[in-house]
């Protein structure tokens, strides 16, 4: 299908920024670099987004604010509507939290996770890019272009690990070096985005860490996020690929976002922003009415899955709220043909109560 005004225009911007971002990264110039190739890469993952939403017809504009959709928004609706997968939204949140980090603070993101992350995004991007514009990257940037290390990139558990190594050298006493210690934590922070959806650091975890490199504890125990992280290469030169995958790391241990205690544990920050869903909008996203989304809920038992559903408290009301996970998970069964009916008659709202009535005393 022939590419829609808008589309065209949007993928055009995405290109554009791409090609500045490859600019900046093979610059000489220091001053303002990482900066720089962020600002940039995020840009051409937000505009490659709303190219595809728009080229399927998806709304881009709230209807409330009449303003085009912010980036995690339209990352939501390509995840769970328009192909993208799960790998692919990772890589490109994790260039958002860097990317975030780098505008609104300051970080330091040492040269060889930059690459990865920068090549990982570019591999996403052209897979994306080729699945629903029916173009490619070598189309319109040349693959001398695009970003070029003299070192080849290394094992991810082994940078991440060297990165740990170095916030604890900076950290010990007399370095003098806090200041670059925190930014490079902040770094770290920024890039668990790409296996959990939603990150956001706040001083709170930058104090954390820092107490727990202090204390001597593991990589493994402080970002246990990042230890379920692996990655796959292959080709060379200017040609590589770089796929983010996930392995399996140590149990993660949640606390609240306002705990003091646990220094080496997940912190949740906003639930409200991932359980975001009430179950009227959850209803409406898979077309359902309120009672068969209820007995679907029921038979897959997504209220008792901590990840797709979180009961908010306020004062004597409680309030379940739900995740994309709860919605890619219902979607999944109506798609593969769940038979709803048979759901119906055996969860529908009201049958718990008449089962136990009709049970002998």
């Amino acid at each position: 299908m022939p590419l829609g005004r808008d589309a065209r225009t949007l993928k055009s911007k995405a290109i554009c920024s791409l090609r500045i971002a490859m600019t900046s990264f093979n610059s000489y110039d220091e001053d303002g670099r990482v900066t720089s190739v962020l600002l940039h890469l995020q840009h051409a993952v937000e505009m490659l987004l709303k190219a595809v939403l728009c080229q399927r017809k998806a709304k881009v504009f709230d209807k409330e604010t009449g303003k085009s959709m912010g980036f995690e928004k339209c990352l939501r609706l390509c995840q769970a509507n328009h192909g993208l997968t799960e790998s692919e939204a990772g890589i490109f949140r994790a260039v958002d939290a860097l990317r975030d980090a780098a505008q609104h603070w300051f970080i330091f993101v040492s040269e060889d996770p930059l690459y990865m992350h920068t090549r990982a995004m570019i591999t996403a991007f052209d897979a994306y890019l080729q699945l629903h514009l029916e173009t490619d990257l070598n189309s319109h940037i040349p693959p001398r272009v695009l970003p070029v290390s003299t070192m080849p990139p290394g094992d991810f558990d082994f940078l991440v690990d060297r990165e740990y190594n170095l916030i604890t050298d900076l950290l010990a006493p007399g370095k003098r070096q806090r200041d670059e210690a925190r930014a490079r934590i902040r770094s770290l922070l920024a890039m668990e985005a790409v296996v959990h959806e939603g990150v956001e650091i706040s001083e709170k975890d930058i104090n954390r860490i820092e107490k727990a490199v202090k204390e001597g504890r593991s990589f493994a125990e402080v970002f246990p996020r990042l230890n379920t992280v692996s990655t796959e290469t292959g080709g060379e030169g200017p040609t590589i690929t770089v796929h983010f995958t996930k392995k399996q790391g140590a149990p993660v241990q949640f606390i609240a976002g306002d705990d003091p205690a646990g220094a080496a544990a997940v912190r949740e920050v906003d639930l409200n922003k991932k359980f975001y869903l009430r179950a009227s909008d959850l209803a409406k996203k898979l077309a359902l009415t309120e009672p068969r989304s209820l007995a679907l809920r029921r038979h897959l038992e997504i209220d008792k899955d901590g990840g797709c559903c979180h009961v908010f408290e306020y004062g004597n009301l409680k309030i379940p709220c739900f995740s994309d996970n709860a919605r890619n998970k219902m979607k999944h069964a109506i798609d593969d043909g769940v038979d709803m009916n048979d759901v119906w008659l055996k969860h529908r709202p009201g049958n718990k109560k008449k089962a136990a009535a009709a049970k002998p005393r």
